[in-house]
């Protein structure tokens, strides 16, 4: 941090949070053993060592960091957040029987607006809890998602699921391309929600449908989402039916370009992720889903060489099952290194800033988020370190990546703003939440043999 001579006057901040180590993830990727960072207006407006912050600036509310570690919040770049109140009731069994006969029927169901809202407000209380301060959303109902979203002071980019059946509130894609039109023009600006543009996936979509959605997202220069070679269900199904891979695909019908967000991604030769990165499209990277529903492990490790962005992300509930970010980053490290056999891929750092830094860019938001650096906003989590686990330090990216947990998080702030205070929620109300999801919970298993039986859209066909 610049030096002033002693005589210079105090500045004036809202938030200073002085002595806690600092893991800032900028370009230099610095780090401070007794760090403060200064907040003014929901921005940052100082990052340095403690004596230097506080020789500049002064603030009504100083926090003391001690035993504390201060980091950017992460950015989960694939979930499906209403999903909450499907986690648990279909493991354990492979993707397309997962989707279409239990699934999909469901949805068809219980995908109201006030179940809508409900399993949001159960993902939003997770979110804040494990860390989390910014998600990259695709569900039905996405109005209803962005009410709980404003209310809870995240930071989110939400986009309604194109698919060729009817869903629960678009009967056709047309209806689902207004809504999404009508959602973006509604959020424009909003200081916290974006609305995007996404597709379920090839095998669930027609090529229209990509093409006028790739158009809506170009049109307002949003982020675009879809799931993309998930499965080799999915490649082999795509391969067959067109002659190539489901990458090749969109890059036939004119969709894979700057913006696009593939979730998953698991299955790319060779040249998938040559041509991935040749059009500037980016990964959304989901270790645990695909490995509890043995999909497989993506190439992450070579799309970072080939400067593809790549950001993490949890998937829904219902196929992972939790939306915590620090045993995704985890896991991620893991995988990657038993796969390959090597213990040096998917460093530490590296995975941080997957989960960061990265996120943050593969949504278009780097230049406000993902790192702690002036100009940038506030959004930042502060983590307790009196705990076994969290000693001896060495090396604050191993610390933070292999062993703390999102139990550990203490307080979490965006914009400046806090969402949670010494584990305390203070935007999102707990209370009677967890009795109403068992209530809905018990309303859907006590329909779950008609819902099997119910057939919705008709799997392998891409209309």
């Amino acid at each position: 941090m610049e030096k002033f001579p002693e005589d210079t006057p105090a500045l004036h901040a809202d938030l200073i949070i002085h002595d806690a180590y600092v893991v800032t993830m900028d370009q230099k990727y610095r780090l401070f053993e007794k760090g403060a960072v200064a907040v003014a207006n929901g921005i940052i407006v100082a990052v340095g060592n403690t004596r230097d912050v506080l020789e500049r600036y002064g603030a009504a509310r100083m926090i003391d960091g001690r035993k504390m570690l201060l980091m950017p919040g992460l950015v989960n770049t694939h979930t499906h957040s209403p999903m909450t109140i499907f986690r648990g009731y279909a493991d354990d069994i492979p993707l397309k029987q997962w989707l279409y006969d239990h699934i999909f029927p469901v949805e068809s169901a219980f995908v109201l607006p006030e179940n809508v809202r409900l399993g949001t407000k159960l993902a939003l209380a997770e979110m804040i809890r494990s860390g989390t301060t910014t998600f990259n959303d695709m569900y039905y109902h996405s109005d209803e998602v962005a009410g709980v979203v404003d209310k809870a002071g995240m930071r989110a980019v939400l986009t309604e699921g194109l698919i060729d059946f009817p869903v629960p509130n678009s009967p056709t894609p047309a209806d689902a391309l207004r809504f999404s039109e009508e959602m973006i023009q509604a959020y424009r600006p909003h200081p916290l929600i974006t609305v995007g543009v996404s597709v379920h996936s090839v095998y669930s979509a027609s090529s229209l449908v990509y093409q006028q959605a790739f158009e809506l997202a170009g049109k307002y220069g949003v982020p675009f989402n879809t799931h993309l070679a998930e499965t080799r269900w999915e490649f082999d199904l795509i391969m067959d039916r067109y002659g190539v891979t489901p990458a090749r695909y969109l890059d036939d019908i004119g969709v894979l370009g700057k913006g696009l967000i593939l979730a998953h991604a698991v299955h790319l030769t060779d040249s998938d992720m040559e041509l991935v990165a040749l059009r500037g499209a980016g990964v959304a990277h989901n270790p645990q889903c695909n490995m509890k529903l043995a999909s497989g492990v993506a190439p992450i490790p070579r799309l970072l060489e080939l400067g593809v962005t790549v950001g993490l992300g949890t998937d829904g509930v219902a196929s992972n099952n939790d939306l915590d970010m620090f045993d995704e980053m985890r896991s991620c490290a893991f995988s990657h290194k038993i796969t390959q056999m090597d213990p040096t891929v998917m460093d530490a750092r590296t995975v941080l800033e997957v989960a960061t830094i990265g996120g943050a860019r593969l949504l278009g938001m780097d230049a406000q988020i993902g790192s702690l650096e002036p100009g940038k906003r506030a959004d930042m989590i502060l983590l307790d370190l009196n705990r076994p686990h969290a000693h001896p330090v060495y090396n604050l990216y191993s610390l933070i990546v292999y062993s703390l947990r999102g139990s550990d998080v203490h307080s979490v702030y965006v914009d400046g703003k806090p969402l949670m205070v010494n584990r305390e929620l203070l935007t999102v109300d707990e209370a009677d939440l967890f009795e109403q999801v068992e209530a809905l919970a018990r309303d859907i298993s006590s329909h779950r043999e008609e819902l099997t039986a119910k057939k919705i859209g008709q799997a392998g066909v891409s209309r």
